[in-house]
């Protein structure tokens, strides 16, 4: 369903002026009556409810698409994302008519890169290998202190060991890391 508003505005007009000027013709009057005050506050009171009563406020005015006969600019729809939740789609009329422009259709990885374009492929064999370092140097730390139980400062060692090591392990083995630290060589 689409929708277009209308305003009139021929039927909204401003008339402050001319109020000024018939509060400040009144307030003269007044000053020359002996009981101008009371009588220009009731008169003035009385004329400005007359004004706002005859002056229309601006109105919209709901016209639909099939009266109107236009194409609508845009549309929502409530539909369902992936994971099945509801959302909102706006199917923008620029899109849908393309503009005289072919949608580009993503990039396969065969594909050669286009004028103006570098190819870049990530490398993160060297984290990958630094974690697997880490997690086999935590094992082999975990074994040995299994098996150093009766010396209590060769497991104070090993447990201080251990723990630097999980730490370095909790630091490097994420998303973050990895992607701050591959190579990136151009093709």
């Amino acid at each position: 369903m689409a929708m277009e508003i209308k305003v009139n505005g021929s039927t909204y007009q401003t008339d402050y002026e001319d109020r000024l000027q018939a509060g400040r013709e009144e307030a003269a009057r007044a000053a020359n009556s002996q009981n101008g005050e009371k009588a220009a506050k009731a008169e003035n009171v009385q004329q400005e409810k007359q004004v706002s009563n005859n002056r229309l406020a601006p109105h919209d005015e709901y016209i639909s698409s099939e009266k109107s006969g236009e194409k609508p600019n845009g549309l929502y729809r409530v539909g369902q994302d992936e994971d099945g939740n509801k959302k909102i789609f706006f199917n923008d009329p620029k899109k849908a008519e393309g503009h005289g422009q072919p949608e580009k259709a993503p990039k396969v990885n065969g594909e050669e890169p286009a004028d103006g374009e570098e190819k870049c492929v990530g490398n993160t064999d060297q984290v990958d290998r630094e974690i697997r370092e880490l997690k086999e140097k935590k094992q082999k730390l975990e074994q040995q202190l299994k098996e150093a139980s009766g010396d209590e400062q060769k497991t104070k060692k090993l447990e201080n060991q251990l723990a630097q090591v999980e730490r370095e392990l909790t630091q490097k083995d994420n998303d973050t890391y990895r992607k701050q630290h591959s190579t990136f060589t151009d093709q």
